[in-house]
This record gives C-alpha cells, structure tokens and sequence, in this order.
C-alpha cells in the first residue's frame, strides 16, 4: 500500500469554481491522502497526506508556501483557533500533535 506509484495512482488537492465547475488547480501528491482540509480567511491551505508531509498552500493558486515531514501519517483534518489574539493552526499526525503559530501577514 506505501508503495505508490504514479501509475498506480496519486492524491490530488483539487480547487474547483463553484459558479462554471471547472477545474482552478490541482495540488499532486504522490499518495492519496486520507487527510482533512482547512482553508482560512487569509487563503491559506493547510492538509497532509499518508508519506507524513504536512503541507500549507495558496489556496488562491496551489502553490506550495511551506511543508513539513512530520513522521507519522497524517490523517486527521487540521484545526485552528486563538489565544490572546494570537492564531494557531493543529494537525495530529501519526501519534503526535503538531501546532504551529501563525504570524500576522
């Protein structure tokens, strides 16, 4: 099952216009993912995939802003929240909880 392969097959973060259904972009992953999607007011991205990669993107394009192997499979749909006005975004992945703090843009 770890073994992917393009021919075999890929996981794909996908943006689709709501208004024509037409394809925006797609974000290729070499294994399909079983991971959530949280995207922010600020158009960022965050998800993961089974290889253990967390990834944070431009949801307005799919670009790929940052990405971290974090060891274990990411599985979970990442979480945000706020404390003292500072935001956070969280993902468990494999057997560990990983929060990153978001700097103000």
């Amino acid at each position: 099952m770890n073994t992917w392969t393009e021919t075999i097959a890929h996981g794909e973060v996908k943006a689709i216009d709501p208004t024509t259904g037409q394809q925006k972009w797609a974000f290729t992953m070499n294994d399909v993912t079983d991971a959530g999607i949280l995207t922010t007011a600020s158009d960022v991205l965050f998800t993961g995939n089974r290889e253990g990669f967390f990834f944070v993107l431009d949801a307005r394009n799919g670009n790929l802003l940052w990405k971290l192997n974090t060891g274990g499979q990411v599985s979970s749909t990442p979480i945000t929240f706020s404390v003292n006005g500072k935001q956070y975004v969280s993902m468990s992945c494999g057997h560990s909880v990983f929060v990153f703090g978001l700097r103000d843009q």
